[in-house]
């Protein structure tokens, strides 16, 4: 029987055989499982760390341009991109970088601002103008102007060429539009702002306002030059009028005189035979008297003796 020594010594020989002998490789799964085992909260660290940064970042990275826009890229590291201008879709980009977007469709901006005229008086305009931008050079207007270009080129120059325009005539003559005055500034306030890569397509005056005085004065004096026109309208019509009577009275004149040597008994005699044979013709009951006059009173209804001593006759016709 084997005693205590034995048994440690067979132990110490089994772990000499055990160490000796070759380790078994591990596959890439139990590699990882081990790794993953190890190394669980630091994993789980970094990956929540990481999902925050994408959820932080989201908005920078992926950029979403819609319709009716466009866009220019501005790199930190190289500056805005302006060779290249971004239509509406889908884009990646880096978190460094910006996206600026521009709304390429036409819009309409609401303004209004005061006119001194020559004499001194404030003339308040309210225009309408309907601009857009030129997309080929977004790049450009963004590296140059900025985003609030309307307010710092479109508005300031409309409001500048048309109060220089404006400021040479008074009051009256721009509330009346005197020899399209306005329409020549709006054209200068036009071709002024077209230069700053921005196309202006029109500019709408929607009210004039004057002083309250003022305004009652020059509609009155509108007012009167309109009267004044009608009483000389009038007037003319009145003289068209009465030339045309004297002409028509001349007329008639000559055409009695004319009349009045060609008229002779025989041709009286005839027209009265003509006008016997029509009232003759005609369907009515009618009397005729044929003769040279008219009988004298109490003649007989068949006969007698006219005026001038010729026999007139009297016929009684029922159609």
């Amino acid at each position: 029987m084997a005693g205590p020594k034995e048994w440690f010594d067979d132990d110490t020989s089994s772990a000499q055989v055990d160490a000796s002998a070759p380790e078994t490789p591990l596959t890439p799964r139990q590699r990882l499982a081990d790794w993953l085992h190890e190394n669980t909260p630091a994993f789980i660290v970094t990956n929540l760390l990481l999902l925050l940064l994408i959820v932080f970042l989201w908005s920078r990275i992926v950029v979403v341009i819609p319709p009716g826009h466009n866009g220019v890229l501005f790199r930190l590291f190289s500056g805005t991109q302006v060779d290249h201008v971004y239509t509406e879709g889908v884009y990646l980009i880096s978190p460094f970088n910006t996206m600026n977007q521009y709304e390429t469709r036409k819009q309409i901006k609401l303004h209004e601002f005061d006119v001194l005229t020559s004499k001194g008086l404030s003339v308040k305009l309210s225009l309408a103008i309907r601009y857009q931008p030129e997309v080929e050079m977004l790049g450009v207007l963004h590296q140059r102007i900025g985003p609030d270009y309307v307010m710092r080129v479109i508005v300031p120059q409309v409001e500048s060429v048309m109060r220089k325009q404006l400021g040479q005539y008074v009051a009256e003559d721009i509330y009346t539009n005197k020899d399209g005055l306005l329409t020549r500034a709006i054209l200068a306030a036009l071709d002024e702002v077209g230069r700053n890569f921005v196309q202006v397509d029109d500019i709408i005056i929607r009210s004039i306002q004057l002083p309250d005085k003022l305004k009652t004065a020059i509609e009155d004096k509108l007012t009167q030059e309109e009267m004044l026109k009608s009483y000389e309208f009038r007037m003319e019509t009145a003289r068209k009028e009465a030339d045309r009577l004297t002409v028509e009275a001349e007329g008639r004149k000559k055409h009695n005189a004319i009349l009045a040597e060609s008229l002779t008994d025989r041709v009286l005699q005839h027209e009265q035979i003509g006008a016997m044979r029509d009232i003759a013709t005609s369907p009515n009951a009618k009397t005729l008297i044929m003769g040279g006059g008219m009988s004298p009173p109490g003649a007989g209804a068949q006969g007698g003796a006219t005026g001038d001593g010729k026999p007139a006759v009297l016929l009684n016709v029922t159609p």
